[in-house]
């Protein structure tokens, strides 16, 4: 499956934005997840949806802040990102994994990512 992040951009802190990933097959099967890799950093986990949408999983520093949720329909993972913080400023990608994990060796396919930039 090819993914297509998109939806990132510019927005002041507290403010929130949602994120799309649109993959090209069909999704139903993939558990679904979201990383982040800011400057000088490696990249992270930060959230992952089961193919059923039945069960989601949140890294810590978004608990409470983002959701995960999607569309198999449409084919479409989102991540609505609320309250959000400088820090939060990274690349975001989207994956699909046949596997259940967190960690990126259980995603085999990414998308090309999409910049949030959070200002103070």
């Amino acid at each position: 499956v090819q993914l297509q992040a998109s939806g990132g951009g510019l927005v002041q802190a507290g403010g929130s934005l949602r994120l799309s990933c649109a993959a090209s097959g069909r999704t139903y099967g993939y558990n679904m997840g979201w990383f982040r890799q800011a400057p000088g950093k490696e990249r992270e986990f930060v959230a992952a949806i089961h193919w059923s949408g039945g069960s989601t999983t949140y890294a810590d520093s978004v608990k409470g802040r983002f959701t995960i949720s999607r569309d198999n329909a449409k084919n479409t993972v989102y991540l609505q990102m609320n309250s959000l913080k400088p820090e939060d400023t990274a690349v975001y990608y989207c994956a699909a994994s046949r596997n259940c994990g967190t960690t990126e060796p259980f995603f085999g396919s990414w998308g090309q990512g999409t910049q949030l930039t959070v200002s103070s």
